[in-house]
């Protein structure tokens, strides 16, 4: 399914004074020096220094590259470009707009062909705005008020209401999403998103069931989802896709999860499923 700040979006608490301090802000969570910085942006650590205290005001094109070394998410980016004083650069297409139509089609076609094995779309927020028929498998039985309208992702993973009883590893995987959710809010700085973890990590952590572990353990090569599904332990490992060089802020803020079967007893179980 793809976080350490408080309050109101630290973008929009320091725009107020300029977009040095943004600028600054985001070189030290890079914990990057000023001429490094100046380096990679064809500049001077001298002018470096000027625009982070205010001294001199950065053009356009200087915003925007220092932004790109920075590797500063498209919204924020936005913020940056508001607070040297310039238009935002990257509009915010709603997703069912007619413009992003091949876009969802691009997406739809993408999971679809990734069956059986589970495959989803989220936003910036964990909501699922698409998912195949493998992950339809997995909510089998998932209450109807957690699944609309727009279900959230961790909320279907971690509630007790949820897969989290079925999840055999659980305190393992409820784990690495917590840590996953961290590491995008100190990316993004979202109130939204701090909101839902606060909520997520809230939930009651069940035990998990007994037995789960297979006769001969498998050598898996990255951490394992083990999901119970009809009496049986499956096992995935997932992968997270972002678009390369977003130019809107809806689709930089989508990714793609897939699920990978960890071990050939889950594989040839999904196949004979559709088969």
């Amino acid at each position: 399914m793809p976080l350490a700040v408080s309050g109101p979006s630290a973008s929009a608490a320091v725009t107020g004074k300029g977009v040095g301090p943004l600028l600054r802000a985001w070189r030290e969570r890079r914990r990057i020096s000023q001429l490094e910085l100046a380096l990679r942006a064809d500049s001077s650590a001298r002018h470096i220094s000027f625009v982070e205290t205010g001294r001199s005001r950065p053009s356009e094109e200087m915003v925007l590259r220092l932004a790109e070394q920075l590797e500063v998410p498209v919204r924020e980016r936005n913020a940056l470009l508001l607070a040297a004083g310039y238009a935002p650069r990257y509009p915010e297409t709603p997703l069912d707009d007619p413009a992003l139509d091949a876009l969802r089609d691009g997406m739809e076609r993408l999971i679809r062909g990734y069956e059986p094995y589970p495959a989803l779309v989220v936003d910036a927020g964990y909501t699922v705005v698409a998912a195949n028929r493998g992950i339809a498998m997995l909510l089998e039985g998932v209450p109807e008020h957690l699944l609309a309208p727009a279900p959230n992702a961790m909320r279907l993973t971690l509630h007790p209401e949820g897969l989290a009883p079925r999840i055999r590893n659980l305190r393992e995987w409820r784990g690495h999403l917590l840590a996953q959710m961290e590491r995008e809010i100190a990316l993004h700085r979202s109130d939204r998103l701090r909101a839902l973890y606060e909520e997520v990590a809230a939930y009651p952590v069940a035990q998990e069931p007994p037995g789960g572990e297979p006769a001969e353990p498998v050598p898996y090569f990255a951490l394992p989802l083990r999901i119970e599904h009809a009496g049986r332990v499956l096992s995935f490992v997932s992968s997270i896709s972002t678009f390369n060089t977003p130019m809107d802020v809806t689709v930089a803020e989508l990714a793609i999860e897939t699920f990978l079967p960890a071990d050939p007893a889950t594989a040839k179980y999904l196949h004979t499923l559709v088969g």
